[in-house]
């Protein structure tokens, strides 16, 4: 079977997407391998059944921490026997995209977003236009590829004249979770990253009548605990940083409210779909989640979540303890999860993934 190498800047450990689709593949019996990054902070590897390799590097972020980990990986790939690789998002694309023109092998681009037009890139013009650069001189030439969602792949289509295949980050089912008792706390999973509404969400805790947990790590990190120490709600916001994806899991399966919060006037948020969005749906839980396009269009059929198109703090206050006093509505919404996640999960989708890859592999 082919040999498919695939390439993030995740630790690994924590990158649920990429186990989900790297498991599908291995266990339809592709020789898998998945390389990223080895931060100061990283346990131990998981076993899989495909391969992993981390690699380690001086920098941790910005833009040294790119340039070197894009160096360290294209030497680490150059000397690899493969039939196929895969870069994920634009960040890694570059040496993918020059080790597929060395080794004359099919090169296939998996973009979980628009990159270059998250908010962090976007509203740094000197890195928004070092980004774009990469991207005009590489996506064109990625003929096979595909995301999670229409609207982002219209962009693509658009900006490239690529058409790429939709396969959406959907969680696996998991009847198990049906099973473990709901308690009334909040959750937020996922990247604490700018744009993720962390400046409302955050002051809207006053407000509200439970306690917020947060799972995750990223670059809004230090301003969110400034501002949770600043409104004195260090007791009702509880920072857990990283969780394994087994413990996630559970977090997800008790709590009461799931959050899918972003900034609208990212492109890249605005025709986003959270993983976690579908993380909350498998466990049964009603989440509070921005009335966008495609978080609209699946609500429209399933119901699975209250959406709001106000983000601030006093709406975002409203519109959970509403969720959270009227059980009625909340038990409502968690059954309709319960049966949208007999059809919106990761062993229908992956039927996609499959078919995709068997087109270049045969």
């Amino acid at each position: 079977m082919p040999v498919l190498y695939f390439t993030v800047t995740t630790d690994l450990t924590y990158d649920q997407r990429m186990i989900r689709i790297c498991t599908s593949l291995a266990t339809a019996g592709y020789k898998v391998q998945l390389v990223g990054r080895l931060q100061k902070n990283s346990i131990p590897l998981i076993a899989q059944p495909y391969r992993q390799k981390r690699i380690h590097c001086i920098f941790e972020k910005g833009k040294l921490f790119y340039i070197e980990y894009n160096l360290r990986l294209f030497f680490f790939l150059l000397l690899k026997k493969m039939d196929g690789i895969c870069a994920i998002d634009l960040d890694t694309i570059l040496p993918c995209y020059i080790i597929s023109n060395i080794k004359k092998t099919p090169r296939i681009y998996d973009a979980h977003e628009l990159f270059c037009e998250m908010k962090e890139i976007v509203s740094r013009p000197k890195i928004y236009k070092i980004w774009k650069w990469i991207e005009r001189k590489t996506v064109p030439h990625f003929k096979h590829g595909y995301t999670v969602n229409k609207p982002i792949a219209e962009e693509f289509s658009k900006m490239y004249g690529r058409k790429y295949d939709v396969i959406r980050s959907i969680t696996l089912q998991d009847i198990a979770l049906k099973q473990i008792k709901k308690e009334k706390f909040i959750l937020y999973q996922g990247a604490v990253n700018e744009g993720r509404c962390f400046e409302t969400l955050l002051p809207a805790m006053q407000f509200v009548n439970a306690q917020l947990i947060i799972c995750g790590d990223g670059n809004f990190m230090e301003q969110a605990k400034e501002i949770v120490t600043n409104l004195q709600l260090n007791e009702k916001v509880i920072f857990n940083g990283m969780v394994t994806p087994s413990l996630l899991k559970n977090y997800t399966a008790r709590s009461y409210i799931g959050i899918t919060l972003f900034e609208k006037d990212s492109k890249s948020n605005y025709f986003s779909l959270a993983n976690r969005f579908f993380d909350y749906i498998q466990a049964g839980v009603p989440q509070l989640c921005v009335d966008y396009p495609v978080y609209r269009e699946i609500n429209d059929v399933y119901q699975v979540a209250v959406l709001t198109d106000n983000l601030d703090p006093g709406s975002i206050a409203r519109k959970l303890n509403e969720l959270l006093d009227d059980e009625v509505t909340w038990q409502q919404i968690s059954n309709n999860c319960l049966a949208a996640a007999k059809i919106l999960n990761w062993q229908n989708e992956e039927i996609k993934l499959l078919a995709f890859y068997k087109n270049i592999f045969g």
